[in-house]
């Protein structure tokens, strides 16, 4: 244990950054399927995240609504939300410019972790925070690509994922990580299913294959987010949501040729700046 502390990396450190790296490759499959409707990407995504949920909760004998429902739904229904505002982002702006709008994240995970979990959050964390929200007014700002309505849903998107992630650290002690995770597609699946008849578009050759990939990408990460969220402080563990960044620009650049001008680029880096710092703080913080 001593060890892993000196390192600086806490098992739900960890987690999180595996989680991360396991959605940024999820972003990359939403991104090949542009055809394809929001909503239709996430039944499809949503249906089978409940077939391996239900199919884990069975083979362990857990409960399948699990002890607090109202944090449970509170889960389902903000990260449905939030992940069909971020689905739509993504369809339309550049993958790197969409990941760091949606990393306003952390900011509102610690403001509601303060009004849902009574957490503590110092004076000069929020200056950090404020240094990661100056980086993403500045992406948006230098980026044409970015509308005024997609960055409002992209800030939306964080705003739900901030809530969706308290509810899931509310519940550490009380319900399983896949239990949770069965109420997304719980609530997602008639949302998104409804919406779907009225615009249906047929997945057509590798679509069915980037549409499979997208859920169990999906699945995979949202359990070891979960188990990050379960093992750790909220606002630690949601910092390293930032290191996604890198892996969206590589992804970006390498397979859907985008570029990305020194001005925005340079409001990619006061993001993590942002973050970095406020990573390091925590860590002075807990003597790790």
């Amino acid at each position: 244990m001593r060890k892993e502390s000196e390192r600086g990396f806490s098992k739900g450190v960890q987690l999180m950054l595996l989680a991360t790296f396991l959605f940024v490759l999820m972003n990359v499959f939403v991104k090949l399927v542009p055809h394809i409707p929001v909503m239709e990407i996430i039944l499809f995504r949503s249906l089978i995240s409940l077939v391996i949920s239900l199919t884990f909760i069975k083979l362990n004998h857990l409960p399948v609504f699990g002890v607090q429902k109202k944090y449970l739904f509170m889960r389902g229904f903000f990260g449905a939300m939030a992940l069909i505002l971020f689905f739509a982002t993504l369809q339309n702006i550049p993958l790197g410019s969409a990941v760091t709008i949606r990393y306003l994240t952390p900011l509102f995970t610690a403001l509601f972790g303060i009004m849902m979990l009574k957490e503590k959050v110092r004076p000069v964390q929020w200056l950090f925070f404020g240094i990661a929200l100056l980086g993403v007014l500045m992406v948006k700002g230098f980026d044409p690509r970015i509308s005024w309505l997609y960055f409002l849903m992209g800030v939306g998107s964080a705003f739900f994922s901030g809530i969706a992630y308290n509810s899931i650290r509310k519940m550490k002690d009380s319900d399983h990580p896949m239990v949770i995770i069965l109420y997304f597609p719980l609530v997602a699946i008639p949302i998104c299913g409804i919406w779907s008849i009225f615009d249906w578009v047929q997945p057509q050759g590798w679509d069915w294959f980037y549409l499979l990939m997208i859920g169990l990408l999906t699945q995979t990460a949202q359990y070891f987010m979960t188990r990050a969220y379960h093992s750790d402080k909220v606002a630690k563990v949601s910092s390293v949501n930032y290191f996604g960044l890198v892996f969206a620009l590589l992804f970006g650049v390498v397979l859907f040729g985008e570029t990305y001008s020194w001005k925005i680029l340079l409001g990619m880096v006061v993001v993590l700046s942002g973050v970095l710092l406020n990573i390091y703080h925590k860590r002075i913080k807990l003597n790790l």
